[in-house]
């Protein structure tokens, strides 16, 4: 069993700081650098990644609607000519910083409300995708499972790689239960590991119903900005490696 572990980093602006990143840099496998379109500045995207560079963990562009004031976590109806455009600044930004620091962005990671609407939304799916495209091609694209997003990358030859979260709830049909209700982020340090250790040994989720529903990952994220985010990711890669998975990143 081989899992990557990602989490959102590079999410500070300005001197607003968000999590650890450097703590969690030494935890994860794959690291989602804000791109300064719902978090991150140029300060703060270049020590991320110089950072990620320096201990060797893959660095990922975690593209986004351009919504500071809400974190991009606000659903948003962007023309696709505009919404690709957006993309491909914030992927060509992150990465010239990151080649800039020895490094590379090897995947696309896209962010919170966007990340969830490309899940249904083909229009929007196939904007991202063909930003991805027009930048690199081989660059994998991090969905969730059965999402619309496989489909449309595959026609546009781009790769995708699908993950699992260990610290959000699942609805049964497998997706994420939306941030607005109740539960919709788990903080409990032991629920936490022993989800992520489920999702990679036995390939399922418990959902908020309490229902099974297989999922098929290959990273695990654990969220930078969550209270404890660092302990919750270190008690992520000790209980995986604990039940024998090999921490790599998918890259």
């Amino acid at each position: 069993m081989v899992i990557d572990l990602n989490a959102d980093l590079g999410e500070g602006f300005g001197i607003w700081r968000l999590g650890d990143d450097l703590a969690l840099l030494d935890i994860v496998t794959s690291a989602n650098v804000a791109c300064g379109f719902h978090a991150g500045d140029p300060v703060t995207i270049r020590r991320t990644c110089a950072a990620a560079v320096d201990r060797g963990v893959a660095i990922g562009a975690q593209v986004s609607y351009r919504d500071l004031a809400h974190f991009g976590r606000r659903e948003m109806d962007v023309e696709p000519e505009e919404l690709c455009a957006e993309v491909l600044y914030q992927l060509a930004a992150v990465d010239g910083i990151a080649r800039a620091m020895g490094g590379r962005v090897s995947y696309v990671k896209p962010h919170g409300a966007l990340y969830n609407r490309i899940c249904r939304d083909e229009a929007q799916a196939t904007a991202v995708i063909e930003a991805v495209a027009d930048y690199d091609p081989s660059l994998p694209v991090l969905t969730l499972p059965g999402s619309v997003v496989h489909k449309v990358a595959a026609a546009e030859g781009v790769p995708t790689v699908s993950e699992a979260f260990a610290d959000r709830a699942y609805t049964p049909q497998g997706t994420l239960v939306p941030r607005r209700e109740p539960g919709a982020v788990i903080h409990d340090p032991d629920a936490v590991p022993a989800r992520a250790r489920q999702m990679a040994v036995e390939g399922s989720v418990t959902a908020a119903d309490g229902s099974s529903v297989p999922i098929s990952a290959r990273s695990i994220c654990v969220h930078g900005d969550t209270p404890d985010a660092v302990r919750l990711a270190q008690g992520v890669r000790d209980e995986l490696l604990a039940a024998g998975v090999v921490l790599q990143a998918f890259t």
